[in-house]
């Protein structure tokens, strides 16, 4: 049995400098809050979803029938269909819809990591589909946290933990690396309650909940929500 190796880029500045740079999957990761929308949206019907780094680069999706879905800095942006709201999308009916969605983030990270040879989209409402998926394919792997602006965040950094923690655990994976240590002493100092612990320390939770993002919080933080894989394929992330 083979043994995959797992990487861990805290913030998406950090990815270019990874050693494993062939022949791996890269899961992007924005708990708060676009890989979770994400996932919502598909578990609400979406067809495809193309995450885009501008929000310049709407228009043109538009123009072809796409919904726009666009944040920045935690907002909703202009006159877009939706923004970042996981528990909007899990209440609309997107059976059929293809989305154009730019974020501050989310979108921008996986974007980055979309030269792997797979590039998924994981957050805790995902993390046994993504664990599964994982484990069956014995590829080495890098996580890719999308932290804020370039910089650190604890909410991403816990869903890493948890996720090398259940990796480590099955044999199939193994590692060495220090963010990959630190994530998953991270995780044990939450005792298993990801939201209880970012409600007290982590900044972008305060900051959505200056925006009245209560609700979406409390659902990022949950597991199992939503039981889809995003992938992305040639610029376009699908569930098929």
């Amino acid at each position: 049995m083979s043994v995959s190796q797992i990487e861990l880029s805290l913030t998406p500045a950090l990815y270019e400098w990874r050693t494993l740079k062939q022949g791996h999957t890269t899961v992007a990761v924005d708990v708060l809050r676009a890989t979770t929308a994400i996932c919502a949206a598909f578990q609400a019907g979406a067809e495809c979803i193309v995450p885009l780094d501008s929000l310049e680069a709407l228009e043109p999706y538009r123009q072809q029938g796409f919904l726009r879905a666009a944040e920045r800095g935690g907002k909703k942006i202009g006159d877009a269909e939706y923004g970042n709201s996981p528990t909007e999308y899990m209440a609309s009916d997107l059976r059929g819809k293809r989305l154009a969605y730019s974020t501050t983030n989310g979108t921008v990270s996986i974007l980055r990591g979309g030269d792997a040879e797979r590039t998924l989209v994981g957050c805790f409402a995902n993390i046994d589909a993504l664990t599964e998926r994982l484990l069956a394919q014995s590829q080495d792997l890098v996580i890719l946290c999308s932290g804020w602006k370039n910089d650190f965040s604890i909410e991403d950094t816990l869903f890493a933990g948890a996720l090398c923690r259940r990796l480590l655990d099955s044999g199939r994976y193994t590692s060495h690396h220090d963010a990959v240590m630190m994530a998953l002493a991270l995780w044990d100092a939450c005792q298993g309650d990801p939201y209880a612990y970012s409600l007290r320390h982590a900044s972008h939770v305060q900051r959505l909940i200056g925006f009245g993002a209560e609700e979406d919080i409390a659902f990022a933080f949950r597991f199992n929500t939503c039981c889809v894989v995003p992938q992305l394929n040639q610029g376009v992330l699908t569930c098929k």
